[in-house]
């Protein structure tokens, strides 16, 4: 790497740290504590009001991110056209951001359509009581799962990302002296 990509590898980082740790306190804080609310037919209402007013802050991060590797991508392209290895893990990374999104917009998808259903009594923003439709029980499993696609996703993400930021460290010392004289 023969530039620094300070801003655009900051924009990549924060928006995937701030989406991830989101994804995980939604479904850990957020939910967990809508669930101890006193009257079961304000769970749902609750949790949906916290996932709304976090969703423009989860896009923010969503288009930094996005931003961030762009130009990551566009500032390394010499690297990695040389690099199989580091293009193997941008290729990887590309695909489950994409999964990522997908969870993410899914999971929104089916909390706004939960919120339709706020008033119903529930045990828990994921667990159904009984008197909840069954509509909302439906989406309620589905969203008990979804909750959990996107942290432990954008958790990879992040593992690669420190990953691909070893693999641009310089080679130094033997494996130096080594990979000199094999070319």
């Amino acid at each position: 790497m023969t530039g620094r990509n300070t801003f655009v590898r900051s924009l990549h980082d924060l928006g995937l740290a701030v989406w991830s740790g989101g994804a995980l306190m939604g479904a850990v804080g957020l939910n967990g504590s809508a669930a101890t609310a006193k009257n079961p037919r304000e769970r749902v209402a609750l949790a949906s009001e916290g996932w709304k007013r976090w969703a423009p802050v989860q896009v923010a991060a969503l288009v930094a991110h996005g931003v961030g590797g762009a130009g990551l991508i566009l500032g390394n392209k010499a690297r990695l056209a040389g690099q199989p290895e580091g293009r193997a893990n941008t290729i990887v990374k590309l695909a489950l951001t994409g999964v990522a999104a997908g969870t993410t917009l899914y999971s929104g998808i089916l909390g706004k359509k939960m919120a339709e259903h706020a008033g119903e009594p529930t045990d828990g923003t994921t667990e159904a009581a009984a008197g909840t439709s069954a509509e909302l029980d439906a989406l309620q499993r589905r969203q008990r799962v979804m909750q959990w696609v996107t942290p432990a996703v954008t958790a990879v993400l992040i593992v690669l990302a420190a990953q691909q930021g070893e693999q641009q460290r310089p080679v130094v010392g033997l494996l130096a002296r080594f990979a000199s004289h094999s070319r």
